[in-house]
C-alpha cells in the first residue's frame, strides 16, 4: 500500500513549477506527445506505458486527453513512484523497476501498448544502455504503435545558437530562484525530505542513487534518429522542437 500522502495535488503542482523552470514550453511538449498518440489510435482509448514517469505528469495528462486510457507508470523513485500513487490512485498500473537492465519488462502487465511516452528522463542513460532500451521498446508495442520520446536533444547543425539559448535559460532560470518564485531541483528534494510522509521515501531515494543520477548525457536529435533507426522502428522523425529541446517518435 502507497504512504498516505495529505494532498498529492500539492506535490504535483510544486514538482510541475520546479520542472517548468527548466522547460518553459513543457505543456506544449506534452501536447505534442498525446498529439502523436492521438493519430495511431483510430479512436480507440490507448494503452500507454508511461517510462520512467515520475510524479505521474504524463499519466495525468493522458487521462485528461483520453479519459478511458489504460496507464502503466514505470519508474524506480520511491518518492515520486508515491506521488503518483496518490495522484492517480486506481486510474493507472504502477510499476516499480529499473530500466538499466532488460528484466524492466518482466513487470508489465501488458505484452503491448499503443504507445511509450517519456519526458527528460532518458539522459541519465549511458549510450549503449539507451539502444539496447530503444530496441526493448519496439517490442513491447502493438505493430503500428508509437514510442515519443521528449527530452534535451540539440540542433546538430546549430551549435553556437544552441549554446547561447542554453546560456540564456539558464540566466532566467537562475533569476526565478533568486526571486523566490520557483524551487530548484535541490530545493524541492530538500522539501520533500523535511515531509514526514516522503522523508523516508526520499532516504530510500539516496540508497538507490548514492551519488545521484549518472552524469546526463544530451546527445543531438540525429543520434536519437539513427538509434531509434537501428532499433527496428519503420518511421522515426521529429515531432517538434523547442530551442535545445526536441520530440522524437518513432513508429514499429
Amino acid at each position: 500500500m502507497s504512504p498516505y500522502i495529505v494532498d498529492p495535488w500539492a506535490w504535483q503542482e510544486s514538482w510541475d513549477r520546479q520542472q517548468e523552470a527548466y522547460l518553459p514550453d513543457r505543456e506544449h511538449r506534452f501536447t505534442a506527445m498525446l498529439d502523436t498518440v492521438d493519430a495511431v489510435l483510430d479512436g480507440r482509448p490507448p494503452r500507454v506505458l508511461d517510462l520512467a514517469g515520475g510524479t505521474g505528469s504524463i499519466s495525468l495528462r493522458t487521462l485528461a486527453r483520453f479519459p478511458a486510457a489504460e496507464p502503466t507508470l514505470v519508474d524506480l523513485d520511491p518518492a515520486l513512484l508515491a506521488i503518483a500513487a496518490a495522484s492517480l490512485a486506481d486510474r493507472a498500473t504502477i510499476v516499480t523497476a529499473d530500466l538499466g537492465t532488460p528484466e524492466w519488462r518482466s513487470a508489465l502487465p501488458h505484452q503491448e501498448f499503443d504507445a511509450v511516452l517519456t519526458a527528460t528522463a532518458l539522459h541519465w542513460l549511458p549510450a549503449d544502455r539507451l539502444g539496447q532500451l530503444y530496441a526493448e521498446l519496439r517490442d513491447v508495442l502493438r505493430p503500428g504503435g508509437v514510442f515519443v520520446n521528449a527530452d534535451h536533444m540539440p540542433d546538430d547543425t546549430l551549435p553556437e545558437l544552441t549554446k547561447r539559448l542554453m546560456d540564456r535559460a539558464r540566466d532566467r532560470r537562475n533569476a526565478r530562484y533568486a526571486a523566490g518564485s520557483t524551487l530548484s531541483w535541490s530545493d524541492w528534494w530538500e522539501r520533500a525530505g523535511a515531509d514526514p510522509t516522503l522523508a523516508p521515501l526520499v532516504a530510500q531515494r539516496h540508497a538507490i542513487y548514492p551519488t545521484g543520477h549518472s552524469p546526463e548525457w544530451n546527445p543531438p536529435v540525429s543520434w536519437h534518429l539513427a538509434a531509434l533507426t537501428a532499433a527496428g522502428f519503420s518511421e522515426v522523425g521529429t515531432v517538434w522542437r523547442g530551442g535545445p529541446d526536441a520530440v522524437v517518435a518513432a513508429v514499429r
